[in-house]
């Protein structure tokens, strides 16, 4: 076979290729929702004449080419294999692989965002705490770059920075350091996020400092769940990574607990069954995001009550702090307004835990 005749035969190939990769974009049934990305993808705009005189029909129509894409799935897997691992690249998208996890950089630290977030913590101490007699606390959650980035040689914030900067704003609360009680195996491997299975010391630690008997260890059983969980860093990282697993702590007294959320007006139970099949599956804990929770126990011996303020992760831990407490109240300030706190609570003679991990304060915009 001469030259000329490969030549041929790969525009023919190239070209085939186009036409039906082309015929199959314009044909195929849309996509809404890419599970793996946990995002809604574009879909084809109506074209009217004023969109298209304007250009906006056209920006439009490249962002629903580039969602609706043939097998894009498949090809962003394929990318990320190339930029990694022929290319040598250390990371696809911000995501890395180190040691079998998958983080994200977080890097540098963003002084604007810890700032911005100390601001609503102050706001809430002059609003509703001064001059009670509330006890206050705040623990910070490390995100999995302080354990995989100094051995992959990636960059990581200024945690010991952002820690006293928070200590500093915040003279009248009790600093709880969690770095020591957690290492990289409490980690989901796809997901930021901590394992609840793996949380006992870090709940142990924070009951110690408050002054509530820490749980028995052995009054909980592990139940895992028969649902892969692929975590938000596989997705947006395009790897190819085995799902983890969700496992939830659970014991007699966490089965007699009641949440009431506040948004919904209804009650529903510690872990929520429905979120099996949603597209994060970590909202099994508290049934995820929420504006205003309450969590009712029981079988408590005593009177007391926490306020968790808290992000996502303190959806899996609140559940292993319920014992020393007849009420756990969480408030996500994400989703409700620090400024109307008052209308839903009083403040007087309750332990107050500000949650927080340390992404989270680095991206605070969304704090209220």
């Amino acid at each position: 076979m001469n030259r000329n005749t490969i030549r041929k035969a790969g525009t023919v190939l190239l070209c085939g290729l186009w036409l039906a990769l082309s015929v199959t974009a314009w044909f195929h049934r849309p996509v809404e929702i890419s599970t793996s990305e946990r995002r809604k993808l574009a879909q084809l705009p109506p074209f009217q004449k004023s969109s298209f005189l304007n250009g906006s029909f056209s920006s439009a129509f490249e962002n629903y080419a580039a969602d609706q894409f043939p097998a894009r799935e498949a090809f962003r897997e394929i990318k990320s294999h190339f930029q990694r691992n022929i290319l040598g690249q250390m990371d696809n998208n911000g995501v890395y692989i180190q040691n079998g996890f998958a983080a994200k950089i977080e890097y540098p630290l963003n002084t604007a965002s810890v700032e911005h977030a100390i601001g609503r913590f102050q706001k809430i101490y002059r609003d509703n705490l001064e001059n009670t007699d509330c006890r206050m606390f705040f623990a910070l959650v490390p995100d999995k770059g302080y354990y995989l980035a100094p051995t992959g040689g990636y960059p990581r914030l200024d945690y010991t920075a952002m820690t006293h900067a928070i200590a500093e704003a915040l003279p009248t609360f009790d600093m709880i350091s969690l770095f020591g009680t957690l290492d990289i195996d409490d980690y989901y491997r796809t997901d930021p996020h901590w394992r609840q299975e793996c949380l006992l010391p870090a709940a142990d630690a924070i009951c110690k400092e408050i002054g509530i008997p820490p749980a028995s260890h052995q009054s909980y059983g592990k139940v895992p769940w028969d649902v892969p969980f692929y975590g938000v860093y596989r997705g947006q990282g395009a790897l190819s990574m085995a799902p983890d697993q969700i496992v939830t702590m659970e014991n007699s007294l966490l089965d007699a607990c009641r949440v009431y959320n506040y948004e919904t007006n209804q009650y529903t139970t510690i872990y929520d069954s429905s979120k099996k099949s949603s597209l994060d599956p970590y909202d099994i804990y508290l049934s995820g995001a929420s504006a205003l929770l309450r969590i009712e126990n029981p079988l408590s011996q005593n009177d007391r009550h926490l306020i968790l303020f808290r992000d996502s992760f303190g959806s899996s831990i609140a559940p292993l702090l319920v014992h020393g407490y007849k009420t756990v109240t969480l408030v996500d300030i994400r989703y409700i307004s620090s400024g109307i706190l008052d209308r839903f609570l009083t403040f007087s003679n309750q332990d107050v835990l500000f949650l927080y991990s340390t992404t989270v304060l680095n991206n605070s915009s969304a704090m209220k």
